[in-house]
């Protein structure tokens, strides 16, 4: 109750402080990116229930995420975006209406659904978040199998003082441009299931 509070207040907040970053992001992604402004796309929520995560728009028309080169399927804009996590800003939305958390195992693609052991499908039992421990100790310069470790790790001790911890320690991350991408690689690599990533 306590953790769903803060989460209203804070991204309330949240908001209303980075607004007028938000309409300057949003006026820029329409001057030269053109329409639509944000990205849409469903994601697995608490449960294995699916919603849609509100992000802006970084990558041209007519290239997915599963893209192979982001130098490719990027746009200039969308690579400043990306590189200081403004991309996440609309994130926001998603927490105010209770689709997701400040804090918790970041939010995975549906046709994931059915790659997770029953152990990894632990991450589901709280609401997904902006930031988490997985985050914090490597963000994408970790395996799969390492963020889903930390992922419950987390589920089993979190608190409002560790989510208050992990907040500051993501700011930080954050100015510090840390772990966006993966050593050697333009992209984070497709979660293919359990077996093939237990070598990790």
């Amino acid at each position: 109750m306590i953790k769903k509070l803060v989460d209203i207040v804070l991204s309330m907040i949240g908001i209303v402080f980075f607004s007028p970053i938000i309409l300057v992001i949003s006026f820029l992604i329409l001057v030269f990116n053109g329409w639509p402004i944000f990205f849409i796309q469903s994601r697995l929520g608490k449960d294995l229930i699916p919603f849609n995560i509100i992000k802006f728009r970084t990558m041209k028309k007519g290239y997915s995420m599963s893209s192979e080169n982001d130098a490719i399927r990027q746009t200039g804009l969308g690579k400043v975006l990306r590189k200081t996590s403004i991309d996440e800003l609309p994130v926001l939305l998603n927490v105010l209406k209770g689709d997701m958390s400040l804090v918790g195992p970041r939010p995975l693609l549906l046709k994931y659904k059915d790659r997770f052991s029953k152990h990894q499908n632990r991450r589901h039992e709280i609401l997904p978040g902006i930031t988490g421990l997985a985050q914090i100790k490597g963000r994408n310069e970790i395996s799969w199998v390492k963020k889903f470790e930390y992922d419950i790790q987390y589920v089993d001790s979190h608190s409002i003082t560790m989510d208050i911890k992990l907040l500051i320690q993501t700011v930080f991350s954050v100015f510090a441009m840390k772990g966006i991408t993966p050593k050697n690689q333009q992209i984070m690599p497709e979660f293919m299931g359990t077996e093939e990533n237990e070598s990790d």
